[in-house]
């Protein structure tokens, strides 16, 4: 079962995003919908989604963040054809960071944001590539955090289990303002999962921000509390169960079973669970379970 899964913050199109998602993939659905009620946010609609076997989770909960290429998602294709077809159902109303074309790295390849600025990287596997999913995270270290790929991805692998820094490729001289040395392309194991992490030099004006968190599932409050303390950096950004580290990546740190009580409870469960964990910055597992209980 998928340890860490990619959290995508949307204003209202939770709904119709993962909708237009499992539409564009093949092999791929929703797997659960659900409304949490009474929140700042007012109503939010939550949405687990699957594509090509990879999970996500989307959440409706206002127009607080946007989405941007710190974190996108490479997508790996096993023909020309798979390629196009992707490309041209993703970058179909909204923007092209790289042409769809042949690179040193891929002979087709390109780099967009689709429709509600969620941004894609599709390629053609050209045998080379031993994936473990055919949709793999990117992180990108920009601004004040530019360099840190590295030191980010060791952080990361020391911190969760069945991890590993995998290879780097790193920029030679002569690709200023880029470091010599630094990360232009390299792969971490994290829980078993695969993480692509690059840094970038160049001017952006963006970073990473809470528009895509990742969810940790953990089965114990021990497993809570030792993520918490590694992760979490700025206090501030502490609230329930979201952190940020100290590159500035969102994380949450969740119980597993908590998709479960919020899919296929009654809506009084899943209202009594959402005003427990409401007012928490670390999650206290216990108080939630006796919420859905309904014996706290």
């Amino acid at each position: 079962m998928q340890k860490i899964i990619p959290h995508l913050w949307f204003d209202k199109e939770a709904k119709d995003a993962a909708n237009f998602y499992v539409s564009v993939f093949p092999d791929s659905t929703i797997t659960s919908s659900t409304v949490l009620r009474n929140t700042p946010s007012g109503d939010c609609d939550v949405v687990a989604f699957d594509l090509m076997g990879y999970s996500f989770l989307a959440i409706s909960a206002g127009p607080l963040f946007r989405f941007n290429p710190s974190v996108s998602f490479f997508v790996l294709c096993k023909t020309n054809d798979e390629v196009d077809r992707l490309w041209a159902k993703l970058s179909e109303g909204g923007h092209v960071l790289m042409e769809l074309g042949e690179y040193p790295f891929s002979k087709r390849y390109g780099w967009t944001a689709d429709k509600y600025g969620v941004t894609w990287q599709v390629s053609l596997d050209d045998g080379h590539y031993q994936y473990r999913h055919r949709i793999t995270p990117t992180l990108m270290y920009v601004g004040n955090v530019a360099g840190k790929a590295e030191e980010a991805m060791s952080f990361y692998a020391s911190v969760l289990p069945e991890s590993t820094v995998g290879d780097i490729a790193r920029y030679p001289t002569g690709m200023e303002p880029d470091k010599e040395g630094t990360v232009m392309h390299g792969s971490v194991t994290l829980a078993g999962q695969e993480f692509f992490a690059m840094d970038s030099a160049q001017e952006h004006d963006f970073t990473f921000n809470e528009a895509i968190s990742l969810i940790v599932n953990c089965d114990s409050q021990e497993e809570i509390d030792r993520y918490w303390y590694k992760l979490s950096a700025v206090p501030a950004a502490e609230q329930c169960g979201w952190l940020k580290d100290k590159f500035g990546l969102s994380w949450q740190i969740t119980l597993r079973d908590m998709e479960e009580m919020l899919r296929s409870s009654s809506q009084a469960q899943v209202d009594r669970v959402t005003q427990a964990f409401l007012p928490m910055k670390k999650l206290d597992m216990e108080t939630i379970r006796r919420a859905y209980e309904g014996s706290g």
